[in-house]
């Protein structure tokens, strides 16, 4: 399967070390007859996963591996911004592997310039969203870059097609590490997909589960935290000053210690196919569910409105894989602004699973006792209430008033008490 059309002298790919990259290092040299080099993104999938990556990857054939520690701006740029918008998906999914994949795609582009390499690759799959999420950012990226897709040539059609390829060109592989399920792991979560939870009526196996505590198992008495906000942005816990990394670290202990986290979805994906997935998202949980309780009393009514409105399109974008649009840019400005008066404190309360907001105090609040207290007050007059109840209701009653002119009844459905017994 040699290609000579447009060939290719040199590829940067995408490379996590697991089987499908590193076989597809081999398959490239030979199928394409091209130099390749690797790419890793350090987004805090676990130490374990990194360590002898580049061993592993020149001797699966590469010229060079790039390893780079991108969890600072995974973080700051990415997950922030699109906690920040509210953005979640499907109302359940808060788009950890969504946001990763433009991340690691910019800098898969920034290699291949560096390189001279006039080709970039991916391990994704045909079906699902990633293989879009990547070659849409290089499209917006580099347009110049050819993007190959082995999942969409080769010949191999399963993990023991895989395992052979491996064995007969000696590619390093450990196939003991074997799981029914396809995860995809990073600082801000843990997804799980495949296997039994193909059928969406089998409840997940309790020990599927990496990051959280099963609810019912989780300590019986509650954890009290807080968490401090400058302009939209988590800055410290429990009143230490901590940065992204240290701080969400710390929040996904916590918040897996108390089961706090957990998402059993079924998700509608881009490529028009409906995919069930668990997620385990307990520092994020925390974040979202604090941000949004700091909001409450920072932000105006039209505001807070108008941003949910925003909150849904922004998950859509990000999901989609358009980060790099005008429109996605173009929200996020709004929302930026929407945040330089998100300053303030949270105090939140996990237990079995649940992540609840108890508390809150902003110095841009504007929540005030004196006019929301049921008691006596000098501030508010109720009787302004009664105006202000006749201009709000104007068009209806101007409704009223044409339908009784031009003789349209008023429909009133009568109930019908005839099927009921008389005691």
């Amino acid at each position: 399967m040699k290609r000579n059309n447009n060939p290719v002298k040199k590829t940067v790919l995408a490379y996590s070390g697991g089987l499908d990259t590193s076989v597809i290092v081999p398959w490239l040299r030979e199928n394409y007859g091209c130099e390749v080099i690797t790419f890793t993104a350090n987004i805090g999938q676990g130490e374990q996963e990194l360590i002898g990556l580049e061993e592993k990857a020149l001797a699966s054939g590469a010229s060079r591996a790039y390893i780079m520690d991108l969890r600072q701006e995974f973080l700051v740029e990415y997950a922030f911004p699109t906690m920040q918008a509210g953005a979640v998906y499907e109302g359940m999914y808060l788009l950890g592997t969504s946001f990763a994949r433009p991340l690691i795609a910019k800098y898969l582009v920034q290699v291949a310039e560096q390189e001279g390499a006039d080709a970039v690759a991916h391990g994704c799959t045909g079906k699902g969203n990633d293989q879009v999420r990547f070659e849409l950012t290089v499209q917006a990226l580099n347009p110049f870059l050819r993007i190959i897709a082995p999942w969409r040539e080769w010949d191999i059609r399963s993990r023991e097609d895989a395992l052979a390829y491996a064995r007969q060109r000696n590619i390093p592989v450990t196939a003991s590490e074997r799981s029914i399920y396809s995860r995809d792991r990073n600082l801000w979560h843990l997804s799980h997909e495949g296997g039994i939870l193909e059928d969406p009526w089998t409840e997940p196996h309790e020990e599927m589960f990496q990051l959280t505590a099963a609810p019912e198992a989780a300590p019986d008495a509650p954890h009290y935290l807080t968490l401090d906000f400058e302009k939209g942005v988590p800055v410290a816990l429990d009143g230490e000053p901590l940065g992204p990394v240290e701080l969400l670290t710390q929040l996904n202990e916590l918040g897996g210690i108390h089961g706090v986290g957990r998402a059993d979805m079924v998700e509608n994906r881009l490529v028009g196919i409906k995919s069930r997935g668990v997620y385990e998202t307990p520092g994020g949980t925390i974040l979202y569910t604090a941000h949004r309780g700091l909001e409450s009393i920072c932000l105006d009514r039209e505001t807070l409105h108008y941003k949910e409105i925003v909150g849904l399109r922004y998950a859509e974008l990000v999901y989609y894989g358009l980060w790099f649009t005008p429109l996605r840019e173009a929200l996020a400005a709004f929302v930026a602004k929407t945040q330089e008066r998100v300053t303030g404190r949270v105090r939140l309360k996990l237990y079995k699973g649940n992540c609840t907001v108890v508390g809150r105090t902003s110095p841009f609040s504007l929540y005030r006792e004196d006019l929301a207290t049921f008691g006596r007050d000098d501030i508010y007059n109720q009787g302004d209430a009664e105006g202000f109840i006749h201009l709000f209701g104007l068009p209806l009653k101007v409704k009223a008033l044409i339908d009784r002119q031009n003789g349209i009844p008023l429909e009133l459905a009568i109930p019908d008490y005839s099927h009921f017994k008389r005691d």
